[in-house]
């Protein structure tokens, strides 16, 4: 099984290994990263369905498209990011969900989960994640709250629709959730990276992380170029296009 703590805090370049090591690898695979602010929007989602664009333009917050279904999050650096792959003959995504509520009970935090395979903390959600099937190989990914700007976060995320445009431009629709910091159960609370490594050690049972190579490097390099960019107007109308 191969452990990475990824380095990059691209989120174009995050995705695409994430694509990558899902449909070229073989390995199992669990991946650690963060992003630099930024919103990540699920494969049937609508831009501006999910996103308050003025805000994102003004804040110059870019706006990702990845490959797996689910709803749109918020990244930035107190939010920190899990990744599973397995090749497997039956994806059970509630075993990633058990895992990640045990890590954090082992943090000493008591989570819950639900039937969207989210996690909440006294009520309020901290994690969201989407799943992925691609041939015999699972993905499931989650977001960790740990110290995000939640305000920005609910600005970013504040968009309604118009009901005509929801009937003339159907898609999948996030479900929001009153959400939390997880770093506002930590006594004391311990800085993000800390917390981070944590996590890295609990699932890796060390410290040390697997990186890519420079054949690796050079093909995800590559996706992330051909499909990651963020979106713009164009770029956003090709992303809707039938694959």
């Amino acid at each position: 099984m191969r452990f990475i703590n990824s380095l990059s805090t691209d989120a174009g370049f995050n995705l695409a290994a994430e694509e990558y090591l899902l449909k070229q690898g073989t390995e199992d695979v669990f991946m650690l990263w963060q992003s630099a602010p930024s919103i990540i929007i699920g494969k049937h989602q609508r831009m501006e369905a999910e996103v308050n664009l003025t805000a994102a333009g003004e804040k110059q917050i870019p706006v990702f498209r990845r490959f797996s279904g689910g709803g749109a999050v918020y990244h930035d650096l107190g939010n920190i990011n899990l990744t599973f792959i397995e090749t497997t003959r039956l994806a059970r995504f509630e075993t990633y969900l058990e895992k990640t509520i045990t890590m954090l009970s082992a943090a000493g935090v008591a989570a819950t989960g639900d039937e969207r395979l989210g996690i909440y903390v006294s009520g309020r959600k901290v994690s969201g994640s989407a799943q992925c099937v691609h041939r015999n190989r699972a993905m499931y990914h989650c977001t960790l709250l740990y110290d995000t700007d939640l305000k920005l976060l609910n600005t970013l995320l504040a968009v309604a629709p118009s009901e005509e445009n929801i009937r003339l431009h159907p898609s999948v629709r996030s479900v929001r959730s009153e959400v939390t910091n997880l770093k506002e159960y930590f006594y004391p609370a311990i800085p993000t990276d800390r917390f981070r490594n944590w996590i890295f050690r609990y699932f890796a049972e060390t410290s040390v992380s697997e990186g890519f190579n420079k054949a690796e490097q050079t093909v995800i390099e590559e996706l992330r170029g051909n499909k990651y960019n963020a979106l713009d107007e164009e770029s956003y109308r090709r992303s809707t296009r039938p694959r």
